[in-house]
């Protein structure tokens, strides 16, 4: 956006007589609450969506009652502003951040301007798992009837079961028919003989593809003959696999096109599900094994076409490495955070396509009864692989499946610890990616003696370790007391008569903790030769650059 325009629209907001749902105004003069601005993000992107606004503006720099400008230093540092973007996404579900941070700088001083888009049809933002919204221009929670306006958003309107009034069943592949026919007794085994004597029409009504003999876009789309396809447009209805090698040069592809129940199978043929031998350990691991669970590859694919957002126009993609499977389809993620889902194990509330969701469960492509998603996490866990992985970013979902071990001591922790839940394992899986941990996440970890280190170096604690065959990797992570580097210290120069910093840093460096940096380790050591010069035990016989340690 040109800074004219920005201008223009910051005269505007200034001019309006009091703060509104989707605006907010903040002196920041320094510095502000990281809590407030993720509790601000929630209530205008919600109140953006209630007021039918693409976006709104969390606005630093500016009295809130008179609109006078003040000017902030608020993260004066263009990198450290645009870091708050993933620092907001880390804690917004389907991590959601902002359009865009500008700055304008004004006569009267800088103003930090924060566009934050609408929440998505049917699914309100939340921070750290609560729902914000505003009274006028105060911050409140998310009253319930507002909360239920944006939620049924996504059940207003279905684009899966739109009748195509110019398709007949004669549009409907034979052989697709078939199978579907076939899945669906295999599914209710007690109306096998029933459906047998349907005709292809009741049976699609039973089935709930077609509406009173009527073909519904749900119809086409998993049954339908290729050549009519032109039915969906502007929808993309294919699924395309692309494997790749060790340096990410494509190495094959297939787009397969409809009918869809038949492309699940065509995809599924061309994952190459080898077997993968473990790093044998006395009895303690299998030799070999599937790289993945067949329900796993089946379940991924089969969700990706159940909640793919079709009126995008986008393809349904499932990339292939030498051991991973990347599964992505378009539209965001309805449930709003995988782990709600996971932990909760229960139906979902609201589907993107809830016509094509209940033909598929009918067809037995898909489980809407719930837990197809915990079951992939559970597999993971039985092969002691890392849990899926999940990135809800840019409108998008992306799953990752990883076939292998990762770390072999994480491994081990799964195999001889079963008495941790698997929401245990979930949050651990995060501090052995290294991934950012929430405040009541690392609070929950810490409490039960789960991990050690500072943030964001977290460890697996000494209780875990011991349990797990770790004792070295703990020892490594965990810091010697304090008194015990500052005497080493004095013994090494008392024994060499003095020492340079070179030599202090040799004899420290291998001793300090395994998560810290380099540049944590060469504070780590000032601060420590720092307090024995305060206390008189050593001095400087150099100088400030060469510095030349010596007993006092």
């Amino acid at each position: 956006m040109k800074d004219k325009d920005l201008q223009d629209i910051l005269e505007k907001l200034i001019s309006l007589p009091a703060e509104n749902e989707v605006v907010e105004f903040k002196e920041a003069k320094n510095d502000h609450s990281f809590d407030k601005i993720g509790k601000y993000f929630s209530a205008l992107s919600n109140e953006a969506n209630l007021k039918r606004k693409p976006y709104a503006w969390l606005i630093f720099g500016i009295e809130d009652k008179r609109h006078i400008i003040v000017g902030s230093n608020y993260r004066f540092a263009r990198k450290k502003l645009d870091s708050l973007k993933e620092e907001i996404a880390n804690k917004i579900n389907n991590r959601i951040t902002f359009m865009e941070i500008y700055e304008l700088t004004r006569p009267e001083g800088r103003v930090v301007m924060f566009q934050i888009p609408a929440a998505p049809e049917g699914i309100p933002v939340s921070f750290e798992g609560h729902y914000y919204g505003r009274d006028g221009g105060t911050l409140s929670p998310l009253n319930i009837v507002e909360l239920e306006r944006i939620r049924n958003q996504a059940t207003l309107e279905d684009w899966s079961s739109e009748i195509i009034t110019s398709a007949s069943v004669d549009d409907l592949d034979n052989e697709a028919i078939k199978t579907a026919r076939l899945n669906f007794k295999n599914k209710f085994p007690d109306k096998a003989a029933e459906v047998d004597s349907w005709d292809t029409i009741t049976f699609l009504n039973k089935a709930k593809l077609t509406i009173k003999g009527k073909v519904t876009r749900t119809a086409i789309l998993l049954l339908g003959k290729d050549e009519s396809e032109h039915f969906l447009q502007p929808a993309n209805p294919k699924i395309r696999w692309l494997l790749k090698d060790a340096r990410s040069n494509d190495k094959d592809y297939i787009i397969t096109g409809l009918p869809v129940l038949h492309a699940v199978d065509k995809i599924y043929l061309k994952i190459r599900n080898l077997k993968y031998r473990y790093i044998k350990d006395g009895t303690l691991f299998p030799e070999e094994i599937d790289q993945y669970e067949p329900f796993t590859i089946r379940e991924a694919i089969n969700n990706c076409i159940a909640h793919q957002d079709y009126t995008k126009s986008g393809m349904i993609n499932i990339v292939e490495m030498d051991d991973q499977l990347v599964f992505s389809n378009l539209g965001s993620f309805i449930p709003g955070e995988v782990e709600r889902v996971v932990k909760e194990d229960a139906p979902e509330e609201y589907y993107r396509n809830r016509f094509l969701a209940t033909a598929m469960f009918n067809l037995k492509m898909v489980d809407t009864a719930g837990g197809g998603i915990r079951k992939m996490f559970n597999f993971q866990r039985q092969r002691f692989f890392p849990m899926p992985d999940y990135d809800l970013s840019n409108e998008k979902v992306k799953l990752t499946i990883t076939g292998k071990v990762l770390d072999i001591e994480y491994a081990r922790l799964l195999a001889r610890d079963p008495d941790l839940s698997l929401d245990e394992i979930i949050l651990l899986d995060k501090v052995q990616k290294h991934k950012p941990l929430s405040k009541s996440e690392e609070m929950y970890l810490r409490s039960n003696g789960l991990i050690e280190g500072r943030k964001p170096n977290y460890f697996i604690s000494l209780k875990v370790a011991q349990n797990t065959g770790q004792k070295a990797t703990y020892s490594k992570n965990r810091a010697f007391d304090k008194e015990y580097y500052l005497d080493f210290i004095i013994k090494a120069i008392a024994q060499h008569s003095f020492m340079e910093r070179k030599d202090i840093d040799d004899l420290l460096w291998s001793k300090l903790p395994d998560w810290m940096n380099s540049n944590q380790k060469k504070n780590k050591i000032t601060n420590l030769l720092s307090e024995l010069r305060i206390t008189v035990k050593i001095k400087n016989n150099g100088t400030d650059t060469k510095p030349k340690w010596v007993i006092s």
